[in-house]
């Protein structure tokens, strides 16, 4: 079968390896369909590692799936052979501190597919994950749909750990596709303004075109007073989608007295800091958000219900062979790309 691995800091290769074989009853074989690319998976494609995560080549990469199932093993019964699933790509051990807490997603002892060190990733012909992490799909969603229920499954959760959503006025830092997924389930939880921003204009536009009350490009208008103007009360919820400084500080000073601060993208660099005297003098609450928790099938559901559409993100679709230029594409923000999808049926 073949495998995209990374070979090199900007290097991709495809290889052939052997199929994965299923070894424990509780495993599935799954053929991949459509695999989203991440930010996450440009970051180590880009410079090797996301924090103290380090790539060691050659490294096979993606995380963001969905899938039609080719083998169970014994002890498998909630999916069968032909079954189409989203993939969920963390895997609990259910026995640490934080799993009996609830709190899979800050599993002591997670594997995540595509991650160093972890399980190999999803950019590949052929996976084997635990029957947990299949999500069964209904027939009139698309396999682009059920892949993109992974970033989406993150904003829900994001807002989930918001302040209440109806009725608050709520700030949109980065509107790459985890800052449009936060948008998209903000309005579904009743949001009753979304302001955004990015410095490419076209995400802007996707943005009010997807229901933001106004989104700007800092790099062009003064943040902050454009939506002061507009909400002279600030908002009471900023969501940091893009891992920037630059973000962290505009999300600071556009925060009302106790309002909260959502720090949701990843960044590059090792340190954040923050104006301790506006931080304390406003008692702003400040909550990181580690991908999604327990909100997987919810987020499938509100898809197939139409409560939430994220279709409009998969504006490119490659074959697997190509998927080296899907990744220049994604880095460089060429030909006003969203997401690219790998299309495995191509």
């Amino acid at each position: 079968m073949k495998t995209a691995f990374l070979t090199g800091l900007r290097e991709l290769e495809i290889r052939e390896v052997a199929r994965p074989q299923i070894k424990r009853d509780n495993q599935v074989l799954l053929r991949m369909q459509s695999v989203g690319i991440c930010g996450s998976d440009i970051h180590y494609y880009t410079t090797g590692r996301i924090g103290s995560q380090v790539v060691q080549y050659p490294f096979p990469v993606g995380h963001e799936g969905a899938a039609t199932v080719e083998q169970v093993g014994t002890a498998v019964h909630r999916v069968k052979p032909g079954d189409r699933v989203a993939v969920e790509p963390a895997v609990p051990c259910h026995n640490c501190d934080q799993c009996r807490a609830g709190r899979e997603n800050t599993c002591r002892n997670l594997l995540f597919l595509g991650c160093p060190g972890q399980i190999a990733g999803c950019l590949s012909e052929f996976i084997v994950m635990p029957e947990e992490c299949c999500l069964p799909i209904p027939d009139h969603l698309d396999f682009d749909q059920a892949a993109l229920s992974e970033p989406l499954a993150i904003g829900v959760y994001a807002v989930k750990r918001s302040i209440p959503m109806p009725q608050a006025r709520v700030g949109i830092l980065g509107l790459g596709p985890i800052g449009l997924s936060v948008l998209l389930a903000a309005r579904a939880a009743g949001a009753t303004a979304v302001y955004g921003s990015d410095i490419l204009d076209y995400r802007c536009r996707i943005a009010t075109e997807q229901g933001a009350s106004w989104a700007g490009n800092p790099e062009k208008v003064d943040l902050v007073k454009a939506v002061e103007q507009r909400e002279p009360e600030l908002l009471d919820v900023v969501f940091e989608c893009c891992g920037q400084q630059e973000a962290l500080n505009q999300a600071l000073e556009l925060l009302k007295p106790g309002g909260k601060l959502m720090i949701v993208g990843i960044p590059e660099f090792d340190r954040y800091s923050f104006a301790a005297d506006l931080a304390r003098r406003r008692e702003v609450c400040l909550q990181h958000v580690r991908r999604q928790n327990h909100c997987a099938e919810e987020t499938i559901a509100m898809i197939a219900e139409g409560r939430l559409a994220p279709g409009f993100m998969a504006t490119h679709h490659y074959r697997l062979q190509d998927c080296e230029k899907a990744f220049r594409q994604v880095e460089n923000y060429a030909s006003l790309v969203v997401k690219a999808m790998i299309d495995f049926s191509a």
